[in-house]
């Protein structure tokens, strides 16, 4: 063997010791791993990161006001049969809601099932018996029913509990006129025009009566 190929032959065999040495020692990519972060927040996966503000929707209305609306909406198309079933499937959720018991025993009247109308607003002064818009309702029903000294003790109880509204007392001064007592409805006829001069219907009962 010449001096040459005893070089090669050395150099061949420190190559491939340098090889297995770095090949063993771990300084090549793992399997399954791309690369390191390098900072905290820096991806390792292929996903996106999730962005944390979330757009905030405008909020719904509630499936009672939605209800409401709807029987609204009937009431000036004068669909009362709509505005019943309206209001019956909002009282299913709210059966203790004022405004929905009066609302709706306004559209039962309007639809003659007055023995309804009556419960309803009965049911209604049972939750608040200081409601004098229920009172008088459940007066004006009485009297269609023909119930009306009943009426006339609902009639001077809205009164009571609000003496400066001017329908109160030209309700009572009706029921009081068809039962024939002239006399006291043309008293309250008086003092609904005093309350309020814009009453036409109670200045032309005044004339009527006196």
């Amino acid at each position: 063997m010449s001096v040459f190929q005893f070089l090669l032959f050395i150099i061949s065999i420190i190559v491939f010791v340098l090889f297995f040495k770095q090949l063993f020692s771990g300084a090549f990519p793992k399997r399954g791993v791309d690369f390191e972060a390098t900072r905290d927040n820096e991806q390792i996966s292929g996903m996106r990161p999730m962005d944390n503000s979330f757009s905030m929707s405008a909020p719904r209305q509630s499936r009672v006001d939605q209800l409401v609306s709807m029987a609204d909406r009937a009431i000036e198309n004068s669909d009362f049969i709509e505005a019943d079933k309206a209001l019956s499937s909002a009282l299913i959720l709210e059966k203790d809601n004022l405004d929905l018991l009066l609302k709706h025993g306004f559209v039962l009247i309007n639809l003659d099932r007055l023995s309804e109308a009556k419960e309803t607003y009965m049911e209604l002064l049972d939750i608040n018996s200081e409601e004098d818009m229920a009172h008088v309702s459940l007066a004006n029903v009485l009297h269609k029913l023909d119930e009306n000294e009943l009426a006339i003790e609902h009639h001077k109880r809205a009164i009571e509990l609000d003496s400066t509204y001017a329908p109160h007392y030209f309700n009572y001064a009706n029921t009081l006129y068809y039962t024939k007592d002239s006399e006291t409805a043309l008293i309250n006829y008086k003092k609904a025009f005093e309350v309020d001069s814009s009453l036409e219907e109670a200045e032309r009962m005044i004339k009527k009566l006196s």
